[in-house]
């Protein structure tokens, strides 16, 4: 399901839920009371990411009872986490995909190519309290593509790998904040 790249272990935990997401027929929301919620769903849009959906793309099903995205959040108390993930493919190549990504991500901050950066480089803080987003562990499949950008709390991510002549690609957004923290 959320196979096209290796995630850190911070990421781990979301990647589980997401599953548990993926796997579960049941919707559910519940809106803010007195500043807590749950929102669990397999539907996300582009809205829900923070990133146009490529032109021309349709949503990816690896098989056929797959989930071609998913939205999951729980806040309260000051602190949270917000999952959202959107699978999509297109026609087109896989640089051609690429490039448009790396443009609508840099609003976000500085764009990260975490395609040819290893867990050892530069790129992983020596200061784990930083809010300075970093690859850390995260890669690519091989022959994949990764590029994240904005902060450790709000980190919009995409991945892209080849299918066939054309590119799958899934777009994401993770979300954490602590006591006092914002959204």
């Amino acid at each position: 399901m959320f196979n096209h790249f290796t995630a850190s272990t911070a990421h781990r935990s979301l990647v589980l839920m997401f599953a548990f997401v993926a796997l579960s027929p049941v919707r559910l929301t519940a809106q803010e009371e007195k500043g807590a919620g749950v929102v669990i769903s397999p539907e996300a849009k582009a809205k829900d990411v923070g990133l146009a959906i490529y032109p021309g793309s349709k949503p990816h099903k690896e098989k056929d009872a797959d989930s071609t995205s998913a939205n999951l959040g729980l806040w309260g108390g000051g602190s949270g986490f917000k999952l959202a993930i959107v699978k999509m493919e297109t026609g087109d190549s896989p640089e051609k995909v690429a490039a448009y990504y790396k443009k609508a991500l840099a609003k976000f901050g500085p764009v990260l190519d975490c395609s040819k950066i290893s867990g050892n480089s530069e790129n992983t803080p020596k200061d784990d309290s930083s809010k300075v987003l970093t690859c850390g562990d995260d890669k690519p499949e091989s022959g994949g593509m990764l590029f994240k950008s904005g902060t450790k709390e709000k980190q919009h991510i995409v991945g892209i790998q080849p299918l066939g002549n054309g590119t799958y690609y899934q777009l994401i957004y993770v979300g954490a904040w602590g006591s006092g923290g914002k959204k």
